[in-house]
């Protein structure tokens, strides 16, 4: 079980830190093969059960999937290495908080494959042990962001803030510790899964919190009606060259989806960018487009290609 990773949020004076020893334990989950999509038998996931990155891998590989979690992000793509787990899910992108910087420095430094993409929407619960009243609680546990994204409704109720590693890591600290003046703030999996009471669902400050996680591994990703393709490249280093990487699929009518840049670490302000680009890497374009590509850039590297998720809840 484990440790959500995250950038930390201001709330205030009465955020606190506290520590909850990790038990590595994975479910007992197991996949059958479904047409097209490969045979996975462990996916590593970070964070404990019940955490919404074990959601995104039951929305994305089914029911019957092993789910394995991990501590950490790197222990994720360390798992699959090593071969505890045939395939990962990491969380990219969150649609409030933006990019998740430590999963892309993740994906350029091992050598795995994304193989597709999965949205899921952020619906926080507030947890309790069953017959505590929402009176009665004084403190609320949960991971920063979780806690950063319900800021009013925390504020409304007077409650501190006291940030851990992880959502569903708050949910099993309330179990386990059997706090009858606190409460966590978790996903409805979670409370099912240790035992608690929504007191109260949907307190995010704003509806349309949603966050995009990546299924990696060494698999190609399937080619679908629409299709994403993620690179990332450094460019030379002379005016104008970004313009010149971009045009590269404008003249060709590709669709960029996302542009973003990480700085290079063994190149004190120098940058490499990140790039969405709506096209699968076997389309002829886009083929010609990497082939062109190669005359601005020192580096450049597909990170994946795959069938674009489909946002239902955006009616996307």
């Amino acid at each position: 079980m484990r440790s959500a990773g995250g950038q930390e949020s201001d709330l205030g004076p009465s955020l606190l830190f506290v520590h909850i020893p990790h038990t590595i334990c994975p479910g007992s989950y197991t996949k059958k093969e479904k047409r097209g999509k490969p045979l996975y038998l462990t996916v590593a996931f970070q964070g404990e059960r019940g955490a919404y990155s074990e959601q995104a891998v039951l929305a994305y590989f089914g029911p019957d999937v092993t789910v394995f979690p991990s501590k950490s992000m790197k222990d994720v793509f360390e798992s699959i290495r090593k071969k505890d787990a045939q395939a990962g899910m990491v969380p990219v992108e969150n649609s409030l908080a933006g990019s998740i910087n430590e999963t892309y420095d993740l994906l350029l430094t091992y050598d795995f494959q994304i193989f597709g993409e999965v949205i899921i929407p952020v619906d926080h619960c507030l947890l309790a042990l069953p017959g505590v009243e929402i009176e009665r609680v004084k403190r609320v546990y949960s991971h920063p962001q979780a806690l950063a994204q319900c800021q009013g409704f925390i504020a409304n109720l007077g409650l501190e803030a006291i940030a851990v590693y992880d959502t569903a890591g708050s949910a099993r600290l309330l179990t386990e510790e059997g706090m009858r003046d606190a409460a966590a703030i978790a996903s409805r999996r979670a409370a099912e899964i240790y035992g608690l009471e929504i007191l109260a669902s949907g307190i995010q400050d704003n509806p349309g919190n949603r966050t995009r996680f990546y299924a990696i591994g060494t698999e190609e990703g399937r080619r679908g009606a629409v299709n994403k393709t993620v690179l990332t490249l450094a460019t030379l280093h002379r005016p104008g060259t970004l313009y010149e990487c971009l045009g590269v699929f404008a003249r060709r009518n590709l669709n960029l989806l996302k542009l973003e840049s990480r700085p290079m670490k063994d190149r004190p302000w120098e940058y490499m960018f990140y790039l969405d680009v709506q096209a699968h890497v076997k389309d002829p374009d886009f083929k010609e487009a990497l082939e062109e590509l190669t005359r601005y850039t020192t580096m450049l590297r597909v990170l994946g290609s795959f069938e674009s998720a489909r946002d239902v809840t955006m009616g996307a």
